[in-house]
């Protein structure tokens, strides 16, 4: 994992999606990123699937209001936000919860990365604060 931060937006994955959203005029894109991290089930969440979950989860935070840090990093996804300027409905905003919840459980090699590091309760804390962003 190239991850150089402990923010959503830190890592190589989430920021190779990030520029996605500049081919997108819906939250077509969003949804299927957090379709496909519930998708695996009760299978291991793969690192690059929960990188690009979070940066989704990033974007409705940014579309309700709940903006995070802003930076070099997250630049194009801000601009396409205030563009945008969607508004995600209760249904994807309950879906961004029960991905954060897959993101933090035993089975995601996100978390175990994590978990590797020296930065694992900062990551952990990150996580839960863009959760606390995300409103339903």
């Amino acid at each position: 994992m190239g991850a150089w931060a402990i923010d959503a937006l830190g890592n190589d994955d989430a920021c190779d999606w990030a520029c996605g959203l500049d081919e997108c005029s819906d939250l077509s894109l969003v949804e299927k990123t957090l379709d496909k991290a519930l998708s695996d089930g009760g299978e291991y969440l793969e690192s690059p699937d929960a990188c690009e979950a979070l940066a989704a989860i990033e974007v409705i935070a940014r579309l309700q209001g709940h903006w995070g840090d802003r930076n070099a990093y997250s630049e194009s996804m801000d601009g396409w936000v205030e563009k945008t300027r969607l508004v995600p409905d209760k249904a994807l905003a309950e879906k961004a919860h029960k991905v954060i919840e897959r993101i933090l459980a035993d089975d995601s090699e996100l978390k175990e990365l994590w978990q590797e590091s020296e930065e694992f309760d900062a990551w952990e804390a990150s996580v839960k604060n863009l959760a606390g962003r995300v409103h339903v």
